[in-house]
């Protein structure tokens, strides 16, 4: 099992619920998320208590629901829609089982809030396993100009590094996107035009 470092923990845990949708159960706990979480977090929630909810929730849609370029999916940055990705969900369920966890979740199990409870517990291997993806969603979102990009700022100042290598790939992803998958072409098809 991966160490867990108690500060980190607790960011991982504030984070996954910040990048929660806002529903009524996000703004219930958002007195006690404002008392417990660390300062990095402090930006995006003075943000989530002065904005309105509904307002906060057409915010949160039109960032993440929208834009594959803003996924919190960690395996689609690398997978992209591949059949590839389904093994890397695999990987993802195995990796919780053998921490004892079971994922019961409506979402896929690569969902980064998913992932931010799970290394709250057993420590930040699956997120620096995913560190290029996570780097690419922090650009993105920083990009974007939303209140999101600081909670992905703060996950990210927990993990090692950032190494140049790190932000190279982020970068280098970032501009080439994830892959693709070309279904149904031809394989015998080639650049001399035989068939």
């Amino acid at each position: 099992m991966s160490h867990v470092r108690p500060e980190h923990a607790i960011l991982h845990q504030a984070a996954a619920l910040c990048l929660a949708y806002p529903d009524d159960e996000f703004h219930e706990r958002l007195p006690l998320l404002r008392a417990a979480a660390p300062p990095p977090l402090d930006a995006f929630l003075t943000y989530a208590e002065t904005t309105p909810a509904r307002e906060l929730a057409a915010h949160y849609v039109q960032v993440f629901d929208f834009k594959n370029r803003h996924s919190l999916y960690l395996s689609w940055w690398r997978d992209g829609d591949t059949r590839r990705r389904g093994m890397t969900l695999v990987g993802f369920k195995e990796t919780y089982r053998a921490h004892g966890l079971d994922f019961t979740g409506e979402e896929l199990p690569d969902f980064l809030p998913a992932v931010l409870e799970f290394s709250a517990v057993a420590g930040p291997a699956l997120l620096q396993e995913h560190r290029a993806g996570l780097e690419l969603l922090r650009l993105a979102l920083t990009e974007h100009g939303t209140p999101y990009a600081s909670v992905l700022d703060a996950v990210c100042g927990t993990l090692p590094g950032p190494s140049p290598k790190d932000r190279a790939e982020a970068r280098a992803l970032a501009r080439s996107g994830p892959p693709r998958e070309e279904v149904g072409l031809d394989p015998y098809l080639t650049a001399g035009g035989r068939s």
